[in-house]
């Protein structure tokens, strides 16, 4: 019963770790009790770490960018390219109106398509843009910040003037999606930077960061639009555009509860601590608003079936994310704040099907 035997601990690589000596049971082991089994059985303690480098496979996995060469990182790792949840919020907007303006008009499905395509790569590059500036901004305060200390420009990864510079080509680039757009959405679009450069600042002055926040975000409810019909249909795209700053109100509300302590001691006001212990309630009110004004703009359109199943599954998700988020954790509103953008998808999945199913039938 007490026999044992040399056990060589191999990785998957054939790299040996080590030697460990682990009980070596007789075929009739099953008549031992368990007690003398538990007693005589040592676990094996994978050391992966010790293995080529290769094996770092097998460790939780690392953020792509750092297979990436290391005086890229830090720009990457400014625009956020890692959390793609930022570039879909932005996103959405664009193409609830893109969808809803080729429903409206029985455009054929390239021109969705083409524009869709467009404002996707505006979407990615002018988030990123906005990411620069945001911590251009607060390259102090993020210091004071728990989640935010390790951010390129707060830690010294790279300098304000590089930071500027890299600012620059985003801003160029992104001057480049937008040129290939009419010019009445050529200056419609290039209108809103001045929301995007002021959103910063409004956390020094005002608990209502959120609500700049969702006018710059949702800008694409009417460029969108523009885009496609070469003019913006104001009755339609104003309670569009309406819901979705309630609905970045909800959704950044529940993100900025995650910095609530440390935003106290560092000066930096929000809607997590204006609505404090009351977040709930009225976001929920926000939700309902945000879910009343996109059906509003729907019916105005005279959109079908379909777009109002969208909206319905819209509802349920902001309605479980309500019930299910604890804005005491950090790990509970990051979850909360992700889930919100499901409800622009289905939205926007809603218009699209919509839209589908009007063009099979011409």
């Amino acid at each position: 019963m007490n026999q044992f035997r040399n056990v060589q601990t191999w990785t998957r690589f054939g790299h040996l770790l080590r030697k460990q000596h682990i009980p070596a049971y007789p075929r009739h082991s099953f008549f031992c009790s368990r007690r003398t089994a538990d007693e005589h059985f040592v676990p094996l303690k994978p050391l992966y770490r010790a293995a080529s480098s290769r094996s770092t496979r097998i460790l939780p996995s690392e953020p792509w960018i750092e297979r990436l060469p290391s005086n890229a990182r830090p720009y990457l790792y400014l625009t956020r390219i890692d959390k793609p949840i930022g570039t879909l919020l932005l996103f959405y907007p664009c193409a609830w109106s893109i969808t809803m303006a080729s429903y409206a008009l029985q455009l054929p499905y390239t021109t969705p398509l083409t524009y869709i395509s467009l404002f996707g790569i505006g979407a990615l590059v002018m988030r990123g843009a906005g990411c620069t500036i945001n911590d251009l901004w607060d390259r102090n305060l993020d210091k004071a910040v728990a989640r935010t200390k390790d951010r390129p420009l707060a830690r010294g990864d790279i300098s304000t003037a590089q930071a500027v510079t890299f600012l620059g080509i985003q801003l160029a680039v992104g001057l480049g999606v937008l040129l290939q757009l009419n010019w009445y959405s050529i200056l419609l679009g290039a209108s809103s930077l001045s929301v995007v450069t002021i959103y910063p600042f409004m956390k020094r002055i005002t608990h209502w960061p959120q609500a700049v926040l969702g006018l710059a975000f949702n800008w694409g409810a009417l460029l969108g639009w523009s885009a496609v019909a070469g003019e913006v249909n104001w009755q339609v795209c104003v309670p569009l555009y309406a819901g979705g700053v309630c609905w970045t109100l909800v959704y950044d509300s529940i993100y900025a509860h995650q910095d609530k302590l440390d935003d106290v001691h560092a000066g930096i006001r929000s809607t997590a601590l204006l609505f404090g212990a009351h977040s709930r309630p009225i976001l929920s009110a926000l939700s309902l608003s945000t879910i009343s004004l996109i059906t509003y703009a729907g019916c105005l359109n005279a959109h079908g079936a379909p777009f109002f199943v969208g909206i319905g599954l819209a509802t349920a998700q902001l309605a479980r994310i309500l019930y299910q988020t604890d804005f005491d954790s950090r790990a509970s509103c990051w979850r909360g704040f992700v889930g919100c953008g499901w409800a622009g998808f289905w939205i926007w999945m809603g218009a699209l099907g919509d839209y589908i199913s009007l063009i099979s039938m011409l």
